[in-house]
Protein backbone atom coordinates (compact mmCIF):
# COMPACT_ATOMS: atom_id res chain seq x y z
CA UNK A 1 0.00 0.00 0.00
CA UNK A 2 1.25 3.17 -0.94
CA UNK A 3 1.25 6.39 1.39
CA UNK A 4 -1.78 7.99 3.34
CA UNK A 5 -0.74 11.40 2.69
CA UNK A 6 -3.63 12.80 0.51
CA UNK A 7 -3.92 15.81 -1.91
CA UNK A 8 -6.75 19.00 -2.60
CA UNK A 9 -7.96 16.82 -5.34
CA UNK A 10 -7.84 13.38 -3.60
CA UNK A 11 -9.31 14.77 -0.49
CA UNK A 12 -12.42 16.53 -2.17
CA UNK A 13 -12.64 13.20 -4.27
CA UNK A 14 -13.27 11.36 -0.41
CA UNK A 15 -15.25 13.27 0.94
CA UNK A 16 -17.15 13.23 -2.48
CA UNK A 17 -17.56 9.62 -2.19
CA UNK A 18 -18.68 9.85 1.64
CA UNK A 19 -21.55 12.21 1.03
CA UNK A 20 -22.35 10.02 -1.99
CA UNK A 21 -22.47 6.92 0.45
CA UNK A 22 -24.48 4.30 -1.80
CA UNK A 23 -24.71 6.31 -4.89
CA UNK A 24 -20.87 6.87 -5.40
CA UNK A 25 -20.21 5.74 -8.81
CA UNK A 26 -17.73 7.78 -11.32
CA UNK A 27 -19.97 9.83 -12.96
CA UNK A 28 -22.20 10.79 -9.71
CA UNK A 29 -19.17 11.75 -8.05
CA UNK A 30 -18.05 13.81 -11.40
CA UNK A 31 -20.96 15.83 -11.13
CA UNK A 32 -21.33 16.72 -7.61
CA UNK A 33 -17.60 17.60 -7.93
CA UNK A 34 -18.27 20.02 -10.71
CA UNK A 35 -21.34 21.42 -8.83
CA UNK A 36 -19.97 21.90 -5.84
CA UNK A 37 -16.49 22.71 -6.05
CA UNK A 38 -16.95 25.50 -8.72
CA UNK A 39 -14.78 23.85 -11.48
CA UNK A 40 -15.07 21.61 -14.23
CA UNK A 41 -14.01 17.98 -13.10
CA UNK A 42 -12.88 15.64 -16.21
CA UNK A 43 -14.32 11.81 -16.00
CA UNK A 44 -11.23 10.75 -16.36
CA UNK A 45 -9.07 12.19 -14.19
CA UNK A 46 -11.55 11.31 -11.24
CA UNK A 47 -10.82 7.79 -12.86
CA UNK A 48 -6.90 8.32 -12.22
CA UNK A 49 -7.43 9.45 -8.52
CA UNK A 50 -10.87 7.13 -7.84
CA UNK A 51 -7.26 4.15 -8.62
CA UNK A 52 -4.88 6.05 -6.89
CA UNK A 53 -7.38 5.99 -3.72
CA UNK A 54 -7.76 2.33 -3.87
CA UNK A 55 -3.86 1.84 -4.47
CA UNK A 56 -3.30 3.78 -0.93
CA UNK A 57 -6.54 1.47 0.67
CA UNK A 58 -8.25 4.82 1.08
CA UNK A 59 -11.29 3.93 -1.01
CA UNK A 60 -12.61 0.00 -1.91
CA UNK A 61 -15.23 -0.27 -5.11
CA UNK A 62 -17.68 -2.90 -6.11
CA UNK A 63 -19.28 -3.77 -9.42
CA UNK A 64 -23.55 -3.25 -9.24
CA UNK A 65 -26.03 -4.65 -11.16
CA UNK A 66 -26.55 -4.35 -14.93
CA UNK A 67 -29.08 -2.21 -16.03
CA UNK A 68 -30.77 -1.90 -19.35
CA UNK A 69 -30.41 1.87 -19.17
CA UNK A 70 -26.61 1.53 -19.31
CA UNK A 71 -27.23 -1.16 -21.83
CA UNK A 72 -25.92 -4.03 -19.64
CA UNK A 73 -23.07 -2.39 -18.18
CA UNK A 74 -22.42 -2.56 -14.35
CA UNK A 75 -21.75 1.12 -12.50
CA UNK A 76 -18.59 0.67 -10.16
CA UNK A 77 -19.18 1.72 -6.50
CA UNK A 78 -17.24 3.43 -4.26
CA UNK A 79 -16.98 3.56 -0.52
CA UNK A 80 -14.34 4.90 2.11
CA UNK A 81 -12.30 2.89 4.29
CA UNK A 82 -11.63 3.25 7.98
CA UNK A 83 -8.34 4.03 6.27
CA UNK A 84 -9.58 6.63 4.21
CA UNK A 85 -11.96 7.99 6.96
CA UNK A 86 -9.06 8.48 9.37
CA UNK A 87 -6.62 9.84 6.18
CA UNK A 88 -10.21 12.49 6.10
CA UNK A 89 -10.27 13.24 9.74
CA UNK A 90 -6.93 13.65 10.16
CA UNK A 91 -6.59 16.41 7.04
CA UNK A 92 -9.40 18.40 9.03
CA UNK A 93 -7.41 18.17 12.12
CA UNK A 94 -4.41 19.61 10.43
CA UNK A 95 -6.55 22.14 8.43
CA UNK A 96 -8.55 23.15 11.52
CA UNK A 97 -5.45 23.86 13.80
CA UNK A 98 -4.05 26.41 11.01
CA UNK A 99 -7.15 28.05 10.17
CA UNK A 100 -7.61 28.72 14.28
CA UNK A 101 -4.17 30.25 14.31
CA UNK A 102 -4.91 33.00 11.98
CA UNK A 103 -6.31 36.17 13.85
CA UNK A 104 -9.26 36.79 13.59
CA UNK A 105 -8.97 40.61 11.77
CA UNK A 106 -6.06 39.19 9.26
CA UNK A 107 -8.89 37.92 7.36
CA UNK A 108 -11.45 40.71 7.35
CA UNK A 109 -11.62 42.44 4.56
CA UNK A 110 -10.19 40.24 2.14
Amino acid sequence: MKGTNIGEFEELVLLTVAALMEEAYSVAICDELSEHAGREVKLGVVHAVLNRLQEKGLLKSQLGEATKTRGGKRKRFYQVTNTGKAALIKTKEVRDVLWNRIPHLTLKGI
